[in-house]
């Protein structure tokens, strides 16, 4: 039987590599210079009819320099009107370029409201988009002296150009805002420019659209159901919020009646005689503390209040420590951790939408840089977090039950059904758990994609609006880190997919392990195989796709390596090894101090390397394999000692600093501010009328403002559909 079972597992790790790669398929390359790969704008294919309109004419012959410093300037589009066939379009044009030769005030801020060369076009600069604010402000009479005589209307259009292969060794890709009369439209936009005198190896039009575009919030189908979801729940957060109210000033009122009528009767009961009166004095109090005693509260009126906002956010932002076996330091590694994601996604939030891209090269260069392009660990964090607090608060609440069942046998087969139960519980407990949150966030992240695709100057390359509207059921059943990256929905959802996908592993292992030592053997057998298959299949993926670690691309082969179970499941297994070791130790470990300095040193040492080992050029492909394979179950390693020492009394000031009690509200707020805060970036940068400059202070400033805002929403969304969804299934599963 053992030998079958170990030809399955080589079996399953052969079928396994062999279904994610595909040698077949081009392998990635990158090069230093291609300023293309740090584009945030979509890649849409050129129409080849399109290229026809980008014409050789009759215009002055001037240095290749010189043309494209002046590349779509209003002041010659005259000739460009000739072959506009829509007339409003072509004389509103005309009365415009009439009136810019000649100085006007609304036509010098209609062209100065359009985009054109700014510089640092050759370190990264795309963006040529003007301003679409200021071009909507030209019709406002109280701030205008003079206004056009036509409606205007922003435009921008998506440009492939490439000079020559010095100075653009790959195409790029403009981003040019337009203000320009309303009459010309989309179609009239893209003839003007296709009329642009061409010096170039290559210049084409990808597209044209008009800011804002047509989509309205008020008509879309997904802004009412979630804004129907919200309003109901708002409607039960503040009638839930008003009957505790008055309900808690009705029981402080009773109570002081109920104290004053005990001090009287204590008084009646004085003047009896002896006999009398201790009888007297036992009926006072055994109806004083009838009284005294609380009224149970019907089922409707629970499940009512479990959506108040006054008992929920006093459990929410309670910094009141909970019990001694709870493992205080975890609360410090989940707000490090989720500061930590939150800062490498504003630094992508910055790079995306700043005008010197070539500045990112740079500020790859620098070693501290590693910080960002290696924070993948950080996610390492919160799946060895999980791992280690299933198995043990499983194995403290389970593991007496089925020690005395081990007694007799019909009382272990009923412990069976019982953990058969158990087991389903937990998964069916989690999904209501995690759902609610996750679809209200789901359903505002389509919205707001929906909406700034219509109404951004710039154009995201996240197409939520799209694949969510397609393939949302994904993520409601957990499994959407299977498929490929340009059909997810909420891109960094892989990680509660892989999380969801682990608990259900951890669930089954533990059933198993808490039955008897000799289930306990097996479960850990089974989770040794697991582990090191874990390590086996994805060191055979990264040598098929001769993947290399190295700081520009952390995100390198994302679809075979980054976001699968294979590859992140190594913390998670580790986490619970160290749940149960903590189970077995019951929190005390004495140790020696030069042991416990060797253990710290060892630790501090394997996270430095993991997060700082990487170089300047990365590793070679040998070396990259087992870095991906084995890289994160070290880095669990390293938070099992961690851990550990802090929970045995080993941790010093590094278990001060990670059990400080303001961490504890933050920490309850993690998966909260996990799931909002790309949804608030993408919001807050991709809303702005133009590009930023790129700087690192810059960037940390974004990092600073993206952390409280994440916090701040996340506590409201926690507040309305975390913390009640809690309270009701404990209601309802008691």
């Amino acid at each position: 039987m053992s030998q079958s079972f170990l030809l399955c597992c080589v079996t399953l790790i052969w079928c396994a590599s062999r279904i994610v790669s595909n040698p077949t398929t081009a392998k990635y390359t990158y090069n230093s210079s291609d300023l293309s790969y740090l584009s945030n704008g979509i890649q849409f294919p050129v129409d080849l009819e399109m290229q026809a309109l980008v014409q050789q004419t009759d215009y002055e012959e001037v240095s290749q320099n010189q043309w494209f410093s002046r590349l779509y300037d209003h002041y010659g589009w005259w000739r460009n009107l000739r072959k506009i066939e829509d007339s409003p379009c072509k004389e509103d044009m005309a009365i415009y370029l009439a009136k810019l030769d000649n100085g006007t005030s609304w036509a010098l801020k209609m062209f100065d409201a359009s985009g054109r060369y700014s510089g640092q076009f050759f370190f990264g600069n795309d963006y040529w988009l003007g301003s679409k604010t200021l071009c909507e402000e030209l019709a406002n009479v109280e701030t205008n002296s003079e206004v056009p005589p036509f409606d205007v209307q922003f435009y921008v259009a998506k440009i492939r150009i490439n000079l020559n292969k010095i100075d653009t060794p790959v195409t790029r890709q403009l981003n040019l805002g337009e203000c320009l009369p309303k009459s010309c439209g989309v179609g009239g936009t893209r003839t003007l420019l296709a009329q642009e005198n061409n010096q170039a190896a290559s210049l084409n039009i990808v597209g044209v659209r008009k800011v804002p575009g047509d989509y309205s919030l008020l008509s879309d189908l997904k802004v009412h159901l979630v804004g129907g979801y919200g309003l109901v729940v708002l409607f039960l957060i503040i009638a839930a919020s008003f009957v505790e109210f008055f309900n808690a000033r009705r029981s402080k009122t009773e109570e002081i009646y109920s104290t004053a009528e005990s001090n009287n009767n204590s008084k009646y009961s004085s003047t009896k005689d002896s006999l009398n009166g201790s009888s007297e004095i036992s009926l006072g109090c055994e109806k004083s503390e009838k009284k005294k005693k609380k009224k149970k509260n019907g089922i409707p009126l629970r499940l009512l209040l479990s959506f108040s906002a006054i008992s929920n956010g006093k459990k929410i932002i309670s910094v009141e420590k909970p019990s001694l076996e709870s493992i205080h330091c975890i609360h410090g590694l989940r707000f490090f951790s989720i500061s930590w994601i939150i800062l490498v996604h504003s630094f992508l939030e910055v790079f995306a939408v700043s005008d010197n891209k070539n500045y990112r090269i740079l500020t790859e260069r620098s070693f501290t840089y590693q910080t960002i392009s290696n924070a993948t660990f950080s996610v390492d964090t919160f799946f060895f977090i999980s791992g280690l607090l299933v198995t043990l608060t499983y194995f403290r609440t389970e593991y007496p039950k089925h020690q005395a069942a081990n007694s007799d046998l019909q009382a272990s087969c009923t412990c069976f059904r019982t953990s058969l139960a158990k087991f389903l519980w937990m998964i069916v407990y989690r999904f209501f758990r995690l759902t609610p949150p996750y679809l209200f966030v789901l359903g505002v992240n389509e919205i707001v994609m929906r909406y700034l695709h219509s109404n951004s100057v710039f154009s995201p390359a996240i197409i939520d609006h799209v694949s969510c509207d397609s393939y949302w059921w994904r993520n409601v059943l957990y499994i959407n880190n299977f498929f490929p990256q340009h059909e997810f929905c909420m891109l960094w959802s892989w990680y509660i997919a892989n999380d969801t996908q682990f608990y259900v592993i951890a669930s089954f292992l533990l059933v198993i392990a808490v039955r008897g030592p000799k289930h306990l053997k097996f479960a850990s057998i089974l989770l040794a195989i697991l582990l090191a298959t874990s390590w086996i299949v994805t060191f055979l993926i990264a040598l098929e796709w001769q993947y290399t670690a190295r700081v520009e691309e952390p995100f390198a082969l994302f679809d075979q390596l980054y976001d699968k179970p294979w590859l992140r499941i190594g913390p998670y297994l580790v986490g619970m090894m160290a749940g149960y070791g903590l189970f077995r130790m019951k929190s005390r470990l004495g140790m020696p101090r030069h042991l416990v300095a060797l253990g710290w040193c060892l630790a501090v040492v394997c996270l430095g390397c993991l997060v700082y080992g990487l170089g300047r050029k990365g590793l070679v492909v040998p070396a990259s394999a087992f870095y991906a394979a084995l890289g994160h179950s070290a880095w669990g390693l390293a938070l099992a000692w961690i851990t550990v020492a802090c929970c045995t009394g080993n941790g010093g000031p590094i278990n001060g600093l990670l059990s400080f009690k303001l961490f504890l509200p933050l920490s309850r707020l993690t998966y909260c501010a996990y799931l909002i805060h790309p949804v608030l970036m993408c919001f807050t940068s991709f809303y702005m009328d133009g590009p930023m400059h790129l700087h690192r202070i810059m960037a940390i400033v974004v990092f600073c403002g993206n952390l409280v805002l994440s916090f701040l929403s996340a506590f409201i969304i926690s507040l309305a559909f975390e913390a009640p969804v809690v309270n009701l299934l404990k209601i309802v599963f008691s």
